[in-house]
């Protein structure tokens, strides 16, 4: 990069990492999702990074990474192993939630700057960019306050995906042989968060159409990349396309409008005049490209919303495919804002720099009316694990959680708040989805909105299929097992506690009051306190299948029983269960529990988890696929050297 283009990146990154370090600095965050998120990572490093392997931790189990994507956890893994293991864990986690601050904004100035030629034309969309925040999921707020680094790891590689096709448009390169570079970035956007990838295809598709050559050469160009991408990713996707009946969609969200936020609007409107603004300075295919992707992008969503969604296709919710038509629209926008400004510093002779500075002041004061900028942190608003471990007194209920008899514990709310309040999107974290880390013991709720039939059972009372449509934080210390909590009686809680296999509950003293199960169970008779947590613990323990293997876990059945006995570990079709190397029969219980045919006999069986002919399958076919992407990427960056 030209020293011209580097100078004005310093006041950009010297705001972003004042930013990041006032915000989180060192520290692990532990606002609302980070939690959970650094149980994800711990999972994939202690279980390695298969999609499949088996979650014991939350939910009676479940193929976490399966059905959730991986590849934000996948760049942990490989963070680890590259330094050889000498990071400890949240030092890792803290090194990608920085990557995932960083990244989308440092990408929209280098795909601007070479839209427009200029660093400085660029700092202004750059800007917005890495500050946006009301108004999608991916920006300051969702995407690195709340927890959710994968959408905005992904989110960041939107610009380097227009980058690489303006750049091929540009140079008149747009042929099957260079479009490895894409290939690449539309499997990294779908293996981070696929919710990006319908904005993404469609801006290779629209690359293709704007660019010229002969109609089969372009078609090659475009469908090459896609059909790459989708067998890079089909260890992940294949399988997860196979098993959909074993997730629930988590259609939550609600599509908002850019009305209340000024801001916005007028990047709607700049985005909406960038094609008319392109022909008219007779820009470059890259521009045109740029200024073409926010209509495309906004026709996904619209169809997402007013289509799909009212017939109930639920896993790419309309809000979160929007986070990609708002990345196209402020780069459109900032193309937009960059050439005005060259423009008016052209006619004042005001230095670019001036103008660049003059312009930011603006869009800062615009954002203020509706929040749609993040312009500076608040402590408050930022707590760190180990504060909010120290005012929770989390020592003490990991404590008094060791000495519950065995068994899984149930988190009577799935978020503790972190200030007083009866609002239940009062600020709150979901930290006590550590406990199978930090006191060993299995959990059932206590952790976010999640996708698994038995997260289900525990929001709704009910493990049908259906999208989850409410957040769970809208359920604590409201409603438990789809009952409200003062009408939850001890016959209901005793029979899904043993389903469950759980020997402990736990509930907030603010809630112990509504929680009449839990005063009249006689399951449940010892009570402790540990700072505002209140631990009802069995007399005996619960038997949890023990592992005794990398892929074999084993149980205890007594004598003269059901013919058909509750593993007390969820279903999923990679389990097999065998007694003395005979196999036998399963099925799904009624609380999505692994159930085993053992004809009334005691003894130990065995319960041996591995990888499908599907899973199998896939993951070959991706291998093969990235031999063959590598060789593509050597053979094109040696034709272009040529």
């Amino acid at each position: 990069m030209r020293p011209a283009a580097i100078l004005p990146v310093v006041p950009l990154a010297a705001y972003a990492v004042a930013f990041g370090a006032a915000a989180f600095g060192r520290s692990v965050p532990a606002f609302d999702d980070h939690p959970g998120q650094l149980y994800r990572l711990w999972h994939a490093l202690s279980e390695g990074p298969a999609p499949w392997a088996w979650n014991a931790g939350w939910w009676t189990g479940y193929p976490e990474l399966q059905f959730y994507p991986p590849g934000f956890f996948h760049a942990g893994v490989v963070l680890a192993r590259g330094t050889l293991g000498l990071l400890p864990i949240e030092a890792i986690y803290v090194t990608l939630v920085w990557l995932a601050w960083l990244l989308p904004g440092a990408a929209a100035y280098v795909a601007l700057a070479r839209l427009l030629g200029n660093g400085w034309l660029a700092l202004p969309g750059a800007f917005v960019v890495l500050a946006l925040s009301g108004g999608t999921a991916s920006g300051v707020e969702g995407g690195v306050r709340v927890g959710m680094l994968p959408a905005r790891l992904a989110w960041g590689l939107l610009p380097l995906l227009l980058l690489v096709l303006a750049s091929r448009a540009d140079q008149d390169r747009f042929g099957p042989r260079a479009m490895a570079p894409v290939a690449g970035l539309l499997a990294a956007i779908v293996v981070t968060h696929p919710a990006h990838a319908p904005g993404a295809v469609l801006l290779v598709l629209l690359a293709g159409w704007l660019a010229p050559g002969p109609g089969r050469r372009r078609l090659a160009a475009v469908a090459l990349p896609v059909v790459a991408a989708a067998a890079l990713t089909a260890f992940w996707t294949a399988p997860l396309l196979v098993h959909l009946e074993h997730t629930r969609a988590l259609a939550w969200g609600a599509l908002e409008l850019p009305l209340r936020r000024p801001l916005l609007l007028g990047l709607v409107l700049a985005a909406a005049a960038a094609p008319l603004a392109a022909r008219r300075w007779r820009a470059g295919r890259g521009v045109a490209l740029a200024a073409a992707w926010p209509w495309a992008a906004a026709a996904a969503v619209a169809a997402d919303a007013l289509l799909l969604e009212p017939l109930g296709i639920r896993w790419l919710p309309a809000d979160r495919i929007a986070d990609a038509a708002w990345m196209a629209i402020v780069l459109a926008a900032g193309v937009v804002t960059g050439r005005l400004l060259a423009a008016v510093a052209a006619r004042t002779r005001l230095a670019l720099p001036a103008a660049a500075a003059l312009a930011v002041g603006a869009i800062a004061v615009a954002s203020v009316p509706g929040g749609a900028l993040a312009l500076w942190p608040r402590a408050a608003d930022w707590p760190s694990l180990d504060v909010v471990a120290r005012g929770l007194r989390l020592d003490d209920l990991w404590s008094a959680l060791r000495r519950a008899p065995e068994g899984r514990v149930l988190f009577v709310r799935s978020a503790v708040p972190l200030v007083f309040g009866a609002e239940w999107w009062r600020p709150h974290t979901h930290v006590v989805a550590l406990a199978p880390v930090r006191a060993g013991r299995h959990i059932v709720n206590g952790t976010f909105t999640h996708p698994s039939p038995v997260a289900a059972l525990v929001y709704r009372g009910s493990t049908a299929p259906g999208a989850v449509t409410t957040l769970v934080e809208r359920l604590d210390g409201q409603s438990l097992f789809g009952v409200a909590l003062e009408r939850l009686d001890a016959a209901t809680l005793d029979a899904h506690a043993a389903r469950l296999g759980v020997s402990a509950v736990v509930v907030l003293d603010e809630d112990a009051p509504r929680a009449l199960a839990l005063a009249d169970s006689a399951t449940f008779p010892h009570r402790s306190v540990a700072g505002p947590f209140v631990v009802h613990a069995r007399r005996a323990p619960v038997a949890l299948p023990q592992r005794v293997g990398a892929d074999r876990w084993r149980f205890h059945v007594e004598g003269g029983g059901e013919a058909w006995v509750s593993a007390r570990v969820a279903y999923y079709p990679l389990w097999r269960a065998e007694r003395a190397g005979t196999s036998l029969p399963t099925r799904r219980g009624p609380a999505w529990d692994l159930e085993v045919r053992t004809g009334g006999a005691a003894g130990p069986v065995d319960l041996v988890y591995r990888p499908g002919a599907v899973e199998v399958a896939a993951t070959a076919a991706s291998a093969i696929a990235l031999v063959a992407w590598v060789g593509w990427w050597i053979g094109g960056a040696g034709r272009v050297r040529r």
